[in-house]
């Protein structure tokens, strides 16, 4: 996948413009490991900060997504998953911000509020999803399976695939307490 991504410049465009996932700022935010000691390299950025990295050896490599605010987790199982999942649900982060903890159900119906938000907000990023799974040869999987597998993966993320800074601090889960019905726009 991430030879399909940097060997077409439609689809690193349209990942970096409207999909934040610019596989050219693939440097760190900070030196970090797995606390396994499992091979960990950095493929992709995004605009806060934040970075995408591969784990482990071999051709399906689970990906880990680190803030630059000091959480990470396993977000997929494979960079061609995290990129589904990225183009499906570009607001991917926003649901797990408001899971209320780690609640699937909590991340769908973030998921439905965000998704008309986008579309009111940026109606283009919409169009744009169509055009970027033809190129890059990516199913149609249904935003609630992928919700799923984002969950289950998060979920996974200790004790194989927990991150460590610098100093051996143990990164925060992507998984945060806010709840829907914390955020005043939606009530």
């Amino acid at each position: 996948m991430l030879a399909r991504i940097t060997s077409s410049a439609v689809a690193a465009d349209l990942l970096a413009g409207y999909f934040d996932f610019e596989v050219a700022s693939g440097e760190p935010v900070a030196e970090a490991r797995l606390a396994s000691g499992a091979p960990l390299e950095a493929i992709a950025g995004e605009g806060a900060g934040g970075t995408y990295y591969l784990c482990g050896v071999g051709s399906a490599r689970p990906v880990i997504f680190a803030t630059s605010e000091g959480q990470a987790g396993l977000i997929a199982a494979s960079l061609a998953e995290a990129v589904e999942l990225i183009v499906a649900v570009p607001y991917w982060q926003d649901c797990l911000k408001f899971s209320g903890g780690g609640s699937l159900d909590e991340m769908r119906l973030a998921a439905a509020r965000l998704e008309h938000d986008l579309r009111q907000d940026c109606p283009q990023a919409g169009q744009q999803r169509e055009p970027l799974r033809r190129e890059l040869g990516l199913p149609q999987t249904p935003v609630e399976d992928l919700l799923a597998r984002l969950h289950e993966s998060v979920a996974r993320t200790e004790p194989d695939f927990v991150l460590l800074g610098p100093d051996g601090d143990r990164y925060e889960s992507l998984f945060n307490t806010f709840r829907v019905s914390d955020n005043p726009a939606w009530r």
